[in-house]
């Protein structure tokens, strides 16, 4: 139950409905093969999970931010709430209990680039009741962001609890097909090239323009479709069609939670009355400053660190 629900919330830019998870970070030189064993840098922890880090960027960046999720009650857990909470995160949502917390196996090669591997634990427990006892907080909120580290029902309810005029963010990862009533609600549906061909198959085309096509088709209210170092494509029924937005050039050094922070700040300045465009020019800069840093959470930029890029 929200500790809120009782009394009269607070307003909020962003409420992100989501994961919370450990991320175990080893530095690679290469990746293993099949049957292959490499040896790694030492074992890192880091707070992560797609809904907690978006969270925490958000609230760096500004924006008055809640997150609504479940930890375990373990280590892992405290440090992902001591992580919000340090951020400025309203984390009366996060419900504690029912599986370990979830932990996420992170390689990084030199390059920057990882590869993830994800044990959901209390991110699994999440349930349609859960959603339903936190109205109060839904009511409260502009903006929802929601992920799919949790499980599908969890997020059509979410959708389907959305207060009037409240917008749906939905970041389809890992990639799973949407219901219809999922996809109707998205605005914007946004989703990496990888996440684009997976909904799409071998309809996809073979460019941001083709892919923004096909998954405005399935029914979402806008996309928008993040491109690394090009930046983000986006599409609103709304507007004028497909629009490029570039990226300012930087140095990676950690794409880990790179996507998260983007679709956070996305999130917050769509919730500020910015039209789609305008919000991803901003969420750019703010995935570009990410990268630039080691972890997730720990790389995410201030709006004055995002102001100087």
């Amino acid at each position: 139950m929200y500790e809120h629900e009782d009394s009269v919330p607070p307003r909020y830019d962003l409420l992100v409905v989501g994961s919370a998870n450990a991320d175990l970070v080893i530095g690679v030189d290469r990746r293993p093969g099949p049957g292959e064993t490499v040896l790694g840098s030492d074992l890192v922890v880091h707070p992560g999970g797609k809904g907690a880090n978006q969270a925490v960027a958000a609230a760096r960046l500004g924006a008055r931010t809640a997150l609504l999720a479940r930890v375990g009650d373990d280590a892992h857990g405290r440090l992902l709430r001591d992580s919000q909470q340090e951020a400025g995160v309203d984390t009366g949502g996060v419900l504690v209990g029912g599986a370990p917390t979830g932990v996420a196996l992170i390689t990084v090669d030199p390059s920057g680039d990882n590869s993830i591997v994800v044990s959901p634990g209390a991110n699994a427990r999440l349930t349609p009741e859960d959603i339903e006892a936190a109205g109060a907080l839904l009511a409260a909120a502009r903006v929802v962001s929601v992920q799919l580290e949790i499980p599908l029902e969890t997020v059509a309810a979410t959708a389907r609890a959305l207060r009037p005029g409240a917008r749906l963010v939905l970041n389809p990862s890992p990639p799973a097909p949407l219901p219809d009533e999922v996809l109707a609600a998205c605005d914007p549906l946004v989703v990496n090239e990888h996440e684009a061909r997976s909904i799409l198959g071998e309809s996809a085309g073979s460019t941001p323009e083709a892919w923004a096509r096909g998954l405005t088709a399935l029914g979402p209210r806008s996309v928008v479709i993040t491109l690394g170092a090009e930046g983000a494509l986006v599409s609103d029924t709304r507007g004028a069609g497909a629009v490029r937005v570039p990226s300012p050039r930087v140095d990676a050094v950690d794409t880990t939670g790179a996507g998260d922070a983007f679709t956070a700040a996305l999130a917050w300045r769509l919730g500020l009355g910015e039209d789609l465009a305008e919000a991803a020019a901003f969420a750019v800069r703010v995935g570009a400053a990410a990268v630039t840093k080691e972890g997730a959470q720990a790389s995410f930029p201030s709006a004055e660190e995002v102001a100087a890029l």
